[in-house]
């Protein structure tokens, strides 16, 4: 069970970090609410997209890595 949440993370991950690279002008309005006193930027929306789409690599890689122990 603990897989599933690590993998529907992963599926969050990639979800979001695809998405702003693909749709920044969407995601600005939802960065505005989340990063209230700082104007949200679509540089700010790409960074955060590569950022999730890192960590979607990097807990892929962990979960692969402890299946083959």
């Amino acid at each position: 069970m603990n897989h599933m949440v690590q993998l529907l993370v992963v599926q969050l991950s990639l979800t979001f970090g695809v998405a702003g690279l693909l749709w920044p002008e969407k995601l600005v309005a939802v960065f505005d609410v989340l990063m209230f006193p700082w104007p949200a930027t679509y540089k700010l929306v790409r960074a955060n997209a590569c950022g999730a789409l890192a960590i979607a690599v990097i807990l892929f890689a962990a979960i692969i890595s402890r299946l083959h122990v």
